[in-house]
């Protein structure tokens, strides 16, 4: 299992809407998932910039993970993440 760490900062409320209709099924179609969502960040240390949305995303390995993120036949939906705001994706491994 591998992880990756989301953040959003959200400047596009319509465009979230309609990528969180789909991004599930987007996830599964690579064996990912999400393990914690959140709209509630907090610091725990540090001064960081802290994101509108937060999740932890889970994948069975690194390739899965990229061939999510590289998928041609879902790239409209990553489109309406992006559309929805900054955003930043880090695979954790």
């Amino acid at each position: 299992m591998i992880y990756a760490y989301a953040k959003l900062t959200v400047s596009n409320p319509d465009s979230l809407a309609q990528y969180r209709d789909k991004a599930g099924a987007a996830l599964q179609r690579h064996g990912g998932q999400v393990v914690q969502a959140s709209a509630e960040a907090t610091a725990l240390d540090g001064a960081p910039d802290l994101p509108d949305v937060a999740a932890i995303l889970s994948f069975p390995d690194r390739d899965s993970a990229l061939a999510w993120i590289n998928d041609p036949a879902i790239a409209d939906v990553h489109a309406l993440r992006r559309g929805a705001g900054a955003s930043d994706i880090v695979l954790l491994g």
